[in-house]
Parts: structure tokens; C-alpha cells; sequence
């Protein structure tokens, strides 16, 4: 890939933008997920996490924050500061910042299954097999009763409706579908099935350049 995905971030710091509205959107499901959860310890996984922004700023202030123990993985290492800085400023000890793939499996082996699953920023960027592929694994990745929380654009081919069926094959309910902005859709699937082991040392999705 060629794209920056430091400079990817500015879009977020921009009224009104796609890219802002999906985040309030993203944020919106990470706290209705907490709220949700069930008493006791919780396990989070981020893939692709960028500068965290979709989880640290929603952690910070609330009421399940010491609950929770998050591995964010990313692979530009500048943005990794940036979310590693955001959870030492909001003391939230429970959160690692893992400069890695984010594609491969064994980043998550000590974590999943977990109670929060975040794959955002990532079905935009991979082929369909992919993320028909990724799917299949948030079935191990994710603990029962467990949330995941996905996005991806809507222009044409529209693949969310098919999306939404290959998580339904893999045991997950629909909590919410939306497009908070045009062309912008933001997914959130229930886990009810009892999670696969995950295998170690699996690629679950490459990265293509989008033009």
C-alpha cells in the first residue's frame, strides 16, 4: 500500500466530513457495547487500530474503563504513538498498543475470544474473499455474546447487505446497520455462537491498493 494512513487521519479533524460523522457513529456502538457488557473483566481487540481513536476517547471516560484490557494493533508506527500517548494520558493501564500486523492471527492468541471486537477501516481496503474470510474468523476472534463492530463505504457494488449475511452465517445477530454519512456504512453484529479456536499463524486479509 502507498496510501499514507498517518495523513488518512486529518479527514477525522474535519467538520462534518465522512469521515468524522463515522467516527461519532463508531464511537456511539463502542459505549453502547460497554454498556451492554456483562459484569466483570472484558477483553478488547482492534484491528487496523490507527491512532485509536475509535475506542480510547470513549474508554477514557467511562464507567467500565478499569474493566477493560485492549490490544490495539497497527501497523504505522506513527500512529501507534499517537493511540500509545492517548492511553497513557487517559490512564488507561488496561490498553496495549501492538506495532504489528494486524492481519495475521497470532497478534489476538493471548485475548480472544473477546468481548469487543473492532474491524474498522478494514473492508474498505481488502478483496471480498478477504473479507468473507475475516468474518469467518471473528467467530473465533469474538466470545460469546461478545460484539463486533465493522465498517465499510457503500458505493457501488454495495457489499454490506452481503456482508451482513456472511455474519449471520457465522452465528452473529444484526444490533445495527447505518450509514451515517453518505456512502459511509457502519456495522454492528451480536456473537451467539460458541467461538472456533483460532489458528495460529493465519493471514486473515491483505491490504490492496485502491485507486
Amino acid at each position: 500500500m502507498t496510501r499514507d494512513w498517518y495523513a488518512w487521519h486529518d479527514d477525522y479533524d474535519r467538520a462534518g466530513s465522512s469521515l468524522a460523522r463515522r467516527l461519532t457513529e463508531v464511537r456511539r456502538h463502542v459505549r453502547d457495547a460497554l454498556d451492554r457488557a456483562p459484569a466483570g473483566p472484558l477483553r478488547v481487540i482492534s484491528l487496523c487500530a490507527g491512532q485509536g481513536r475509535d475506542l480510547i476517547p470513549v474508554l477514557a471516560t467511562h464507567p467500565r474503563r478499569e474493566d477493560v484490557t485492549a490490544r490495539l494493533v497497527e501497523r504505522d508506527p506513527r500512529n501507534a504513538e499517537i493511540a500509545t500517548a492517548a492511553a497513557r494520558d487517559a490512564g488507561l493501564g488496561g490498553v496495549q498498543v501492538l506495532v504489528g500486523d494486524a492481519a495475521r492471527t497470532d497478534a489476538y492468541a493471548d485475548l480472544a475470544p473477546a468481548d469487543l471486537v473492532l474491524v474498522c477501516g478494514v473492508f474498505g481496503n481488502v478483496s471480498d474473499g478477504d473479507i468473507h474470510a475475516t468474518v469467518r474468523h471473528c467467530a473465533a476472534l469474538c466470545a460469546t455474546g461478545g460484539t463486533v463492530l465493522w465498517t465499510r463505504h457503500r458505493r457501488a457494488p454495495d457489499l454490506v447487505p452481503a456482508i451482513c449475511r456472511w455474519f449471520e452465517e457465522e452465528g452473529f445477530v444484526p444490533v445495527a446497520v447505518t450509514t451515517p454519512a453518505d456512502g459511509v456504512g457502519v456495522g454492528v453484529h451480536r456473537f451467539l455462537g460458541r467461538p472456533r479456536p483460532l489458528p495460529a499463524g493465519v493471514r486473515m486479509f491483505e491490504f490492496v491498493e485502491r485507486t
